[in-house]
């Protein structure tokens, strides 16, 4: 490879990171557009309360700003978010229940072992990628534990 296309391949794969904390249902919107604004890519949206019970609004100002969002739910895709990948809520809960269970049987929750997740969920919505003109090589499909047609 030249030195040439090596220096403006550098360029091309270097990434910004900027950050948008939301701390209010009402914030959305500014936050995505803001985004917007600053020539964003793509979002990626973290995790918390907020953001999942507000996962809707969130899916629906990355549609309506037509910009790519992954998220950490697939509940977030089930609303129309193009991809996510994160810990199987289904998944932690049952390990949870497993650790109440041990706690009522008298063990003490000091002594349990701490457990990270096993299980994670890649889901992608091909009928979001299709509004937003974005295609999905075969291969990624297929690793993909549900696709949305």
């Amino acid at each position: 490879m030249s030195e040439r296309r090596s220096k403006r391949q550098r360029k091309r794969l270097a990434s910004r990171f900027v950050f948008f904390e939301i701390g209010r249902t009402a914030e959305i919107e500014a936050a995505v557009a803001a985004a917007v604004a600053a020539r964003a890519g793509a979002l990626l949206i973290g995790t918390g309360t907020l953001l999942f019970n507000n996962r809707v609004p969130i899916v629906e100002s990355a549609a309506r700003h037509a910009i790519p969002a992954m998220y950490t739910s697939r509940e977030s895709v089930e609303a129309g978010g193009l991809v996510s990948y994160g810990a199987s809520l289904p998944d932690a809960f049952h390990q949870a229940g497993l650790y109440a269970g041990r706690i009522l049987k008298g063990e003490k929750p000091g002594d349990l072992p701490v457990i990270q997740s096993v299980k994670f969920d890649f889901m992608i919505n091909l009928r979001t990628a299709k509004t937003l003109g974005l295609q999905f090589h075969p291969q990624l499909l297929a690793t993909a534990d549900e696709v949305i047609e």
